[in-house]
């Protein structure tokens, strides 16, 4: 079973439309209807929740990432964390939230990207547990556009949404030293199973979908956790508009070189690479190119992961009931032993 971690900030990932209209702030984007979580809101913000790093200031400027990634394995802290037994949650309410601080907001995407993605730290001072995959609440300032004289409604960070732009648009306007209200954790979909180091977890994103096994690969190949040796196989499909859409591609790369027998690294590029049908490659394209194999690896009690935007899902379960036909399998049955064996994680919004 995964574990506390306490590390002193928070690592997000928010995303915006193509055509935002921009300040003089690179950051400051005005967001429009992209949802995130399990609803269809206004904008995105994927939150990485990682890191147990022992060492590290509580403050830094840069994001650890691939500079982190290159040296060798972090400890983690404090290690009596790694003994929980249950998550940790709603450890911070609507109406006793946590005070956190803006460390850095920075764009990470390319020229040609469609749409804005930012990569926002948010310093909690190591009071903030979590496991991998839970989320996190913001509450904006102001009041609740939908109940005046209200405060706003409390939404969630992490694979999660954002109503009408209020918590994305503050956050993206944000600035070193600014204060943010944080609740959570909550969600236990999403948990990285650890009772087996040796499992394979294949892990299916969409866009800033990617967060939630950002923070499991963290775990696998930069922090050295006493308690979990990971020795199985992590295997990431990421799908994106085009290259310069790839979020921490580098980082992901140098886990591929550093840890070739235990990370493999797929990406389907929709406005650059065609499937076998000459169409748009999307990522039930690259499943189905991997389809035995996945199928395979699934019999064998492999984890399958799915997050991103919602219309991912329709394309992907006609993939696999598809593939389940051609191999003489019944898709509905098949799916369901999957979800009664704990193999099968959706987090979609």
């Amino acid at each position: 079973m995964a574990h506390l971690a306490t590390l002193s900030q928070l690592h997000v990932s928010l995303a915006a439309p193509a055509g935002s209209d921009t300040t003089l702030r690179r950051s400051a984007f005005k967001v429009q209807n992209i949802s995130f979580g399990g609803k269809s809101w206004a904008p995105a913000l994927a939150l990485d929740l990682k890191s147990r790093n022992a060492g590290l200031t509580k403050r830094l400027s840069v994001c650890m990432s691939v500079q982190q990634a290159s040296r060798s394995k972090v400890a983690v802290s404090p290690i009596e964390l790694e003994d929980a037994k249950e998550p940790p949650l709603n450890t911070y309410k609507p109406k006793e939230p946590y005070t956190a601080t803006i460390v850095s907001v920075e764009r990470i995407v390319g020229p040609n990207a469609p749409g804005e993605t930012c990569h926002i730290v948010i310093d909690h001072g190591g009071n903030v547990p979590y496991w991998e995959g839970q989320s996190y609440g913001v509450i904006p300032p102001g009041e609740n556009p939908k109940k005046p004289g209200n405060p706003s409604q409390c939404t969630s960070i992490f694979n999660r949404i954002y109503q009408n732009g209020v918590c994305s648009n503050f956050l993206c306007n944000s600035k070193s030293g600014d204060k943010v209200q944080i609740t959570g954790p909550s969600g236990k979909i999403m948990l990285l199973p650890e009772n087996d180091p040796n499992a394979t977890h294949i892990m299916i994103a969409t866009g800033t979908g990617v967060a939630p096994y950002r923070g499991y690969l963290r775990r696998m190949f930069m922090e050295a956790v006493p308690k979990y040796k990971f020795g199985g196989l992590a295997w990431l499909f990421l799908g994106v508009a085009n290259n310069d859409s790839l979020l921490y591609d580098d980082e992901f790369a140098k886990y591929l070189q550093d840890y070739p027998d235990h990370f493999r690294y797929d990406k389907a590029l929709s406005r650059e690479q065609k499937n076998k049908s000459g169409g748009k490659m999307y990522v039930q394209d690259k499943i189905e190119e991997y389809s035995d194999e996945i199928f395979k690896l699934l019999d064998d009690g492999a984890h399958i992961y799915f997050c991103g935007l919602k219309g991912m899902m329709p394309g992907i379960q006609d993939t696999l009931k598809k593939v389940a036909d051609q191999r003489g399998e019944k898709w509905d049955e098949k799916l369901s032993q999957l979800k009664k064996n704990k193999q099968w994680h959706v987090e979609v919004y």
